[in-house]
């Protein structure tokens, strides 16, 4: 017998979910969520490529700018776990975002207002911590709201709304950028904190249930040992993870090779060749993000998995084989498909993973940690391959890493949707 045939072995005895499948969610809450996401994404936007611009017009050196860099994205990986941990054992979730939000608010002020050194680490760092709890917080009460039966349709509803704020804040910035000043897409970043925390206040916080109690003060220690057990012994949690890291390792350097090539091949036109790969993802996730999380509830997990997996190889090979810009540009609508099912398979095959638990949270932190350390360790691989043997050749050693990654969901990753309860 395959892994993939098996149950969701290893994890814990699950509690019946406490949210009823049918539980009715109001029409402020849902327009407050979608809203929210939205509003989320915007203000995530201006910590993006506007950075880069930032820091040369200020006239930091390379290195400066790559350590500043580095600093966020050392407390983003290492921020995962605990962010989620937290987001777990907080009473309100609501609370946890909009204390996230604001703090993610302050750091781009910060960024516009004192550029010095060190400012700039500590809002780097902050932006980074704030966002390992922010996303949690938004996945939990998403599933919190609508309960397990319903939350593939809401996960892909709330990537449809961030890819929508991705695409008009990224213009928008750029724009603003452009007609006033670099610094002035922090300050508009900082003023986002005001429809964002209006959007949360309409969530109503009577209607999201917790997925498990949390824990009772003064067991933070023994909890903190049963969650990591939780995690260690959850085979099919494992297995994802896995899967993600490979996923990740094939996936988070497409795009700079692809930048790169543009650059050598047009560079004059390359800026917008470079914007449209990325505009053209966001409008494919905006579209199939919610249709898909249909399917998953229908169809169940692993087929839309292997959807978005084997677009991955198919993407690297289109790479190295394709000369013309365009079509290089058009290929992206394969990256806007992994990110549609993406964007809703990471929480929904967690939460499945863990459902009962109370350890949702933790778990996406962790998994949240290995995609990060794919991403990591994929730029490293693609500049090696890119410098000695060819951006042909490294887009192949991507499309490779890509097919073992979908081999992989293919062999060991188990359904892992739950039957409906007669």
């Amino acid at each position: 017998m395959r892994l993939s045939e098996l149950s969701v072995e290893g994890a814990p005895d699950v509690m019946p979910d406490p949210v009823p499948a049918q539980q009715s969610l109001s029409r402020a809450s849902r327009r407050g969520l979608d809203a929210f996401a939205f509003f989320v994404a915007n203000l995530q936007t201006g910590f993006g490529p506007f950075l880069a611009v930032y820091f040369t017009q200020a006239k930091w050196t390379q290195a400066d700018i790559g350590f500043a860099l580095t600093v966020g994205s050392l407390v983003s990986l290492l921020g995962q776990v605990p962010g989620g941990a937290f987001v777990d054992v907080a009473r309100s979730k609501r609370f946890a975002a909009g204390l996230s939000v604001i703090a993610i608010s302050g750091s781009a002020f910060a960024l516009a207002m004192w550029p010095s050194f060190l400012i700039v680490l500590l809002a780097m760092a902050a932006h980074s911590a704030a966002s390992c709890v922010l996303t949690p917080a938004i996945a939990a009460i998403s599933i919190g709201l609508v309960g397990h039966a319903r939350a593939g349709e809401r996960l892909g509803r709330n990537a449809s709304f961030q890819a929508i704020g991705n695409a008009l804040a990224a213009a928008g910035m750029g724009a603003c950028g452009y007609y006033l000043s670099n610094d002035a897409v922090f300050y508009l970043t900082a003023a986002l904190v005001v429809p964002t925390l209006f959007a949360l206040s309409f969530i109503r916080a009577d209607e999201i249930v917790h997925d498990a109690p949390p824990p009772p003060p003064g067991a933070g220690a023994s909890e903190g040992g049963g969650g990591l057990r939780t995690l260690l012994t959850n085979r099919a949690l494992l297995c994802f993870a896995a899967c993600m890291t490979l996923f990740f390792l094939a996936n988070a350097a497409m795009l700079p090779l692809v930048g790169s090539v543009l650059t050598l091949r047009t560079s004059e036109t390359a800026t917008a060749l470079i914007a449209a790969c990325i505009m053209v993802p966001q409008a494919v996730l905006a579209v199939c993000a919610p249709a898909l999380g249909r399917a998953a509830e229908r169809w169940g997990r692993r087929p839309i998995l292997l959807l978005g997996f084997a677009a991955l190889p198919l993407r690297g090979l289109l790479f190295a084989y394709t000369e013309s810009p365009f079509l290089l540009v058009a290929i992206q609508v394969l990256d806007g498909v992994s990110a549609a099912v993406l964007g809703v398979m990471v929480p929904l095959v967690v939460s499945d993973a863990t459902r009962g638990t109370g350890r949702f949270n933790l778990a996406l932190g962790a998994v949240g940690t290995a995609m990060g350390i794919g991403a990591a360790l994929s730029t490293s691989l693609a500049g090696l391959m890119a410098d000695r043997f060819g951006s042909h050749t490294a887009f192949l050693g991507l499309a490779v890493v890509g097919l073992v990654a979908f081999g992989l969901v293919a062999l060991i990753m188990p359904e892992t949707r739950r039957a409906p309860r007669s």
